[in-house]
């Protein structure tokens, strides 16, 4: 019983980071396009990403809130976080010419550093939720 309100509460500080995020791009759109065009990534990869990336969060959010998919979610939210982890570190290391932030909402204002630790907290909430889990869905041998 403690595992699953465990699960419950990783879930949703997934589904929370998520969806706000995704919201927050969609409400300041013309926003997120500009700071997209400014990444180190060819701009002809703007459109796709401005939609594919709030509708993946969204799409994330939603494979957490259910018991089936959770599971899913959780290994979707591993790979999301560990790219954007990947980035900030590229960042950090200045491998880029220059380093806007395309995040939503209050998360934007964080610094590089911050922002590392905020990724790696969010990759070890989906490890620690894929490792609950499985654990969950492993049938026990008497």
């Amino acid at each position: 019983m403690k595992r699953k309100i465990v699960i419950e509460i990783l879930s949703s500080l997934l589904i929370l980071l998520f969806v706000y995020t995704s919201v927050s791009k969609w409400l300041a759109f013309k926003k997120f396009i500009g700071e997209m065009n400014n990444q180190p990534f060819p701009n002809w990869m703007t459109p796709i990403l401005v939609w594919t990336l709030p509708a993946a969060e969204v799409l994330i959010a939603g494979l957490l809130m259910f018991d089936r998919t959770q599971l899913i979610g959780f290994r979707a939210s591993l790979i999301f976080m560990l790219l954007f982890t990947v980035y900030t570190l590229l960042v950090l290391l200045n491998v880029f010419g220059r380093t806007p932030c395309s995040c939503g909402g209050v998360i934007e204002h964080l610094s590089w550093g911050q922002h590392l630790f905020f990724n790696l907290f969010f990759v070890g909430v989906a490890l620690t939720g894929i490792w609950l889990k499985r654990k969950e869905l492993t049938p026990k041998i008497s």
